[in-house]
């Protein structure tokens, strides 16, 4: 097994097959140690079946996630928070492809599907830390600014990852594969960047300004999904797979650990943020008879016959009118 190395991603691909592992490294890619065995439909491999479960499992979840985000109508950050779901989810889609074995590594396509997956994290990551200042009101959410700042910024940043990416893959002057610092720089010390930018944004959130303390669980449980899920992934897959004989590795544990800290990141949002019920749509409005104890129940008899004649009265002038 390859030593950690920093840019150079062989001690990871030797862990777990990334969707980049077959086009770094060497001509022919770095494959891991050991890796869950593959099944056969018709005449197409497909790998990791039992991760591939969880990325159903995953659409599914985000597809429900989504629902509830849209009926919170006017919730704080509505529109925000979606987009990051939004983004989650066509991650998911990429990842079933590249990972599945779908799009074969030998096709002359695999390469761009994998540098969209690859900055598709990437700007998934960046939304979410765009979102971690929503609640801060540097920009009144749900206006324009606000949409389309998180909009540009995150089609910037996928360009530019998307980019980097394919230059990496295809050797374009001043890039190399066997070298890849500015793809590794993206992958790992961006992404880490903006999930413990993200995390420290919203532990200064919930105690400055809200009193209950219980978000911070959620937060931080949801990191701690995400660092458990890495450890699964980089540390501990090989001896995983070993055990396992073969029928999972760590990506299957991983995955479920990333479902798991995006799904306590809804949570967390959730729990800070609460609905207008005076301006939401559907709600059964509630009526409220309030009485002056000073009133007979004669007087209120009698003020209800005069109310009703006056009522009377207007309806026959607006027939009249109209």
């Amino acid at each position: 097994m390859a030593s950690f190395e920093f840019g150079k991603f062989d001690y990871f691909c030797n862990q777990i097959a990334l969707s980049l592992c077959p086009l770094v490294g060497s001509e022919t890619g770095i494959e891991p140690i050991c890796y869950s065995r593959n099944i056969e439909m018709g005449k197409l491999l497909i790998f990791e079946p039992a991760t591939l479960v969880i990325h159903i499992i995953a659409l599914f979840m985000t597809g429900i996630m989504i629902y509830h985000i849209k009926t919170k109508y006017t919730a704080v950050g509505r529109k925000e928070i979606v987009m990051f779901f939004y983004m989650y989810f066509l991650t998911i889609i990429l990842e079933f492809l590249v990972v599945s074995g779908i799009i074969q590594t030998a096709h002359a396509s695999y390469p761009y599907f994998a540098a969209a997956h690859i900055a598709m994290i990437i700007t998934t990551l960046w939304c979410l830390l765009l979102n971690g200042f929503v609640g801060f009101q540097w920009a009144e959410d749900g206006t324009p600014l606000s949409l389309w700042s998180i909009r540009i910024s995150s089609l910037v940043i996928w360009g530019l990852s998307f980019f980097i990416n394919i230059a990496t893959f295809t050797k374009m002057p001043g890039f190399s594969k066997t070298d890849p610092t500015a793809l590794f720089v993206f992958y790992f010390v961006f992404s880490v960047a903006f999930i413990l930018i993200y995390v420290v944004l919203q532990i200064v959130l919930v105690v400055n300004t809200l009193d209950d303390r219980w978000p911070l669980g959620d937060i931080l449980v949801g990191f701690a999904f995400f660092v458990v899920g890495r450890i699964f992934e980089f540390v501990l897959s090989t001896k995983i797979c070993d055990m396992a004989k073969h029928y999972v590795d760590g990506m299957f544990f991983g995955t479920i650990c990333s479902l798991l800290a995006v799904m306590m990141v809804y949570k967390y949002w959730d729990s800070i943020t609460k609905e207008d019920l005076e301006f939401s749509v559907g709600g059964k409005s509630n009526v409220w008879e309030i009485r002056d104890p000073l009133l007979s129940d004669d007087r209120l008899a009698a003020m209800g016959r005069d109310e009703a004649g006056h009522g009377h009265q207007q309806g026959r002038m607006y027939d009249v009118r109209y």
